[in-house]
């Protein structure tokens, strides 16, 4: 997948929805504008200065991208707001637009946005080149430099990972319990159960990631992928159990596959899998770097609600959260259910 901005919408706008990002480009940039309702807002006229481009290159990128820059903060005064505008700007002079019937304004979100876009400015092509410079400073600063377990910096991934660790007991009891021997049966029936919830086993996730053999893959693992490996881990252990009863015997794997296969067209579930999925693979873009090719049709940008999630004030790493009283609380009670 390409990582050009000129022509990848999805880079672009994980760039776009991280606010703690656009906050340090802004103070480094110092690109100036209209300051109004606590805003900065460009003219068309002074977003082609910034690119040293002409007006018209403007038009062409706003005609050929027009829901993506509107998306951004590109919007057209009209009526009173124009009104009130045109008193502001006329008042501090800043550029003669008493006759204009609308006036197209761009945020400052949507002059970053048109930077990324234009192939014809050199100007245009250094903005982008800072603009990736500090994403990358403020995800290593946000993340403490390590981006391997961002995942754990969301609030709910302690709760997730306790209650997967309940459930997959259950699970390997099951095994133990209800299937006839096998030898390798543990990672065997773990790896089918990563190869329904995100595609790939766990050889193939460990290297798409650049993990180690020490690492633990499930440490990794955002917490929506744990709940629905739980989810999938607990509702295949009781069908397990109601198999091996109603037979009167352990199941054979030749069974057990056919249980995993019901279990992965389950109405229930097929929602919280294709979630897994979407969150899996576009964090892991985002945030990591890491590309899973097997669910690439799920990539979509990362919401501003992620970034606030993994790099914001709520985010913490897990020594802090062991530390919290709150946290120790919530998995108490789990501990207790």
């Amino acid at each position: 997948m390409t990582k050009d901005l000129t022509s990848s919408t999805l880079s672009r706008q994980n760039i776009l929805n991280n606010n703690y990002a656009l906050e340090q480009i802004e103070s480094n940039l110092s690109l100036g504008g209209i300051y109004w309702h606590d805003e900065a807002l460009f003219t068309k006229t002074q977003v082609a200065e910034i690119l040293e481009i002409d007006e018209r290159t403007i038009d062409r990128y706003l005609e050929s991208n027009k829901e993506e820059l509107s998306k951004n903060g590109y919007r057209i005064l009209k009526g009173k707001e124009l009104k009130d505008f045109k008193n502001y700007v006329d008042d501090i002079d800043v550029v003669d637009i008493a006759k204009a019937p609308s006036l197209g304004v761009f945020s400052f979100r949507t002059v970053l946005n048109i930077a990324m876009l234009v192939t014809e400015s050199e100007k245009a092509k250094a903005i982008r080149s800072k603009i990736l410079d500090i994403v990358i400073d403020v995800m290593a600063q946000k993340s403490g430099g390590h981006t391997k377990y961002i995942n754990q910096r969301d609030e709910a991934y302690l709760p997730s990972a306790y209650k997967e660790y309940s459930y997959r007991k259950e699970f390997t009891d099951a095994l133990d319990n209800y299937l006839q021997a096998d030898k390798w049966k543990y990672g065997k029936y773990t790896n089918k159960i990563y190869e329904v919830i995100f595609l790939e086993n766990a050889a193939e996730y460990k290297k798409i990631l650049d993990l180690k053999e020490k690492d633990k893959i499930r440490e990794t693992m955002y917490a929506e992928v744990l709940n629905a490996i739980s989810s999938f881990e607990h509702g295949l252990a009781v069908e397990m159990q109601q198999e091996f009863e109603r037979l009167g015997r352990k199941l054979t794997t030749t069974e057990l596959e056919t249980l995993i296969q019901k279990a992965s067209q389950n109405p229930y579930l097929l929602p919280h899998i294709s979630d897994a999925r979407a969150k899996m693979a576009s964090r892991d873009l985002c945030f990591r770097d890491a590309l899973h090719h097997k669910l690439e049709s799920y990539i979509q940008s990362v919401p501003q609600g992620d970034f606030d999630k993994f790099l914001g004030e709520t985010s913490k790493s897990l020594e802090e959260r062991l530390s919290d009283p709150e946290t120790l609380d919530v998995l108490k009670r789990l501990k207790d259910r």
